[in-house]
This record gives C-alpha cells, sequence and structure tokens, in this order.
C-alpha cells in the first residue's frame, strides 16, 4: 500500500527563503529582461543625441537636471553590470571554480553588491 503525500494546497511566495545563489540567479534573469526592455529607450536617445549638436546639448541637460533620467540610466547600467558580473560567475561554475556552497555565496554578494556599485560610480561619472 502506498502512502499519499499531502501537497500543499496554497504556497506562499513570499515565505519562501531562497539561499544567495538562488537570489542571484534570479537577478540574473531580471537584469536580462530589464536590457531588453531599456534597448528601445536607448536606442532613441542615440537617435536624438546624433540628430545634431542642439538636440546633443538638450539631451546632455536633460539628464545631468532630470532625477528621473539619472534614475533610468542608473538602472540600465546597473542591469548591464550585474548581468555581467552575474554572467562571469556562471562562467566560472561552468568550468567548476566557485561550485562549493562558501565559493557560491561569496562569488553571488560580491556580483550583488559590485553591480550598484560600479553603477554609481558610472552614472555619476557620465552624468
Amino acid at each position: 500500500m502506498s502512502v499519499k503525500h499531502q501537497r500543499p494546497v496554497f504556497l506562499n511566495l513570499f515565505q519562501i527563503r531562497l539561499p544567495l545563489p538562488g537570489i542571484a540567479s534570479i537577478m540574473h534573469r531580471i537584469s536580462g529582461v530589464a536590457m531588453v526592455l531599456a534597448i528601445p529607450f536607448l536606442a532613441l536617445l542615440l537617435h536624438y543625441s546624433l540628430a545634431g549638436a542642439d538636440t546633443f546639448a538638450y539631451l546632455l541637460h536633460l539628464l545631468q537636471s532630470s532625477m528621473a533620467a539619472k534614475a533610468l540610466m542608473f538602472f540600465a547600467f546597473w542591469a548591464l553590470l550585474y548581468h555581467l558580473f552575474a554572467g562571469i560567475r556562471f562562467l566560472l561554475i561552468d568550468v567548476e571554480i566557485g561550485v562549493d556552497k562558501t565559493a557560491a555565496r561569496l562569488s553571488s554578494a560580491i556580483a550583488i553588491a559590485l553591480a550598484p556599485a560600479a553603477a554609481l560610480l558610472l552614472t555619476g561619472a557620465i552624468l
């Protein structure tokens, strides 16, 4: 006679505690989607910046004075840099470097902490 296991009827996703490497993996996917969604905005920005000196100066002024524009640029830089750092982390894991639990936690923490710091530096240096 087989034993029936009761499966949960309702799964609360906010009560699940993912380990740091799991969070890093999900953030890697989110940053990839964010980069894809930022492509039209950044392409339009490039298009208008190449239209002439006047529009370039206007866009530069807009990026330097608008907090919303700065936030969008920071988010785009964060997505790009986090995806880069986490991608390097995953490539190292693919060649079996940093596979053990301690190294995986450390590399996840480094990728998560390094991306916003680098994005802040780039956003401050550019804008």
